[in-house]
């Protein structure tokens, strides 16, 4: 079955950095446009970030542009989000999945755990 597991999450000082590890297992990964989602207490999931294929394209949320990056590694079916210059307002749960393209980014399969990132100083 498909299955996400997220990793690389923490408690971080605003201004700091964060690298999130997504491994993806149980469908093709390295067809599949990518891309990472977060969601706070009391808010809906909002597209973070996402990645095409063969890595090429990529699009980010107005929030995280400019300090956010997303890669991929389809040999180890792996994704990641860089995260810089953090703030408070990215604090939330992050999770990845798999979308059909950078338009339609919604999700194409059930959520893993996610990854808690909480920027406080």
């Amino acid at each position: 079955q498909v299955q996400f597991v997220e990793s690389g999450g923490g408690l971080v000082q605003p201004g700091g950095s964060l690298r999130l590890s997504c491994a993806a297992s149980g469908f093709a990964f390295s067809n599949y446009v990518m891309s990472w989602y977060r969601q706070a207490p009391g808010k809906e999931r909002e597209l973070v970030a996402g990645i095409t294929p063969g890595g090429v394209s990529t699009k980010y949320g107005d929030s995280v542009k400019g300090r956010f990056t997303i890669s991929r590694d389809n040999a180890k079916n792996t994704v990641y989000l860089q995260m810089n210059s953090l703030k408070p307002n990215d604090t939330a749960m992050y999770y990845c999945n798999a979308a059909m393209n950078l338009v339609t980014t919604a999700p194409l399969y059930s959520w893993g755990q996610g990854t808690q990132v909480t920027v406080s100083s």
